[in-house]
């Protein structure tokens, strides 16, 4: 690695980075994968972690050579099933408890009361749909725990909609990693990746933030009564 490391540099040239950087952490290369895409869907505290953007450049980073590919895709498929499995379970267990406490800024009713309304519109789908959708992805999962929803009609949307992320984003990046144009260029084309990548996240975000303002009346179906009802009702005859 060169002797002058910096920030900057190493963007300006990731190529002559990576290699070392893959060589120096190893297997953890791969379980920092994991915690990242774990956390972002199965932890409703960390909502804004890289998702989508995440699955692309580690596809583009298999596709030039610097990771495996079957490794990559192993991890962050196991990574999305456990993460939304785990938040089901968090949502089971303590959603009650979320709605009957005042507001707070981890579990903001705004969130999970948008979340019951996607379910409302989509029925079960909506655990499939959800992946691809930034902050709905780690909210819906809760939102179906904490509505009861049968865990063998969970389970098997919450692995159809996995397999379909992660397979749509990181063998996007894999092939596109792959292109001898993108592995000349490759320290050009990273950057511009996690750039572009991230615009339609940032978007989503500004979108969702505007529409947080909820009416009397959207507020007042921001109850755990109602997110039972939704799922009871809307969900579960389709399992």
């Amino acid at each position: 690695m060169p002797e002058s490391f910096n920030i900057i540099d190493m963007f300006l040239h990731i190529d002559s980075y990576m290699e070392a950087i893959v060589a120096a952490f190893g297997y953890w290369t791969y379980i920092i994968l994991f915690v990242i895409v774990f956390a972002e869907t199965g932890l409703v505290v960390a909502p804004f972690l890289p998702g989508d953007s995440l699955l692309f450049v580690a596809g583009t980073l298999a596709g030039s050579g610097y990771l495996n590919i079957l490794a990559v895709y192993l991890t962050l498929l196991i990574a999305a099933i456990v993460g939304d499995t785990v938040n089901y379970w968090l949502g089971h267990y303590i959603g009650q408890k979320v709605f009957n406490q005042h507001n707070s800024k981890i579990f903001k009713k705004e969130y999970l009361e948008k979340a019951r309304e996607f379910y409302e519109k989509h029925g079960a789908k909506a655990i499939i749909l959800a992946r691809f959708l930034p902050i709905l992805r780690t909210f819906a999962p809760f939102v179906a725990g904490i509505g009861n929803m049968h865990y063998k009609t969970f389970i098997i949307y919450n692995v159809v909609g996995a397999i379909l992320w992660v397979t749509g984003f990181t063998f996007a990046g894999y092939f596109f990693g792959g292109l001898q144009f993108i592995q000349d260029n490759f320290h050009y084309v990273v950057v511009l990746i996690i750039i572009i990548s991230l615009i339609p996240a940032v978007i989503e975000f500004i979108n969702y933030r505007r529409g947080l303002h909820l009416s009397k009346s959207q507020m007042g179906h921001a109850t755990y009564k109602e997110v039972v009802h939704t799922i009871k009702d809307d969900v579960e005859h389709e399992g």
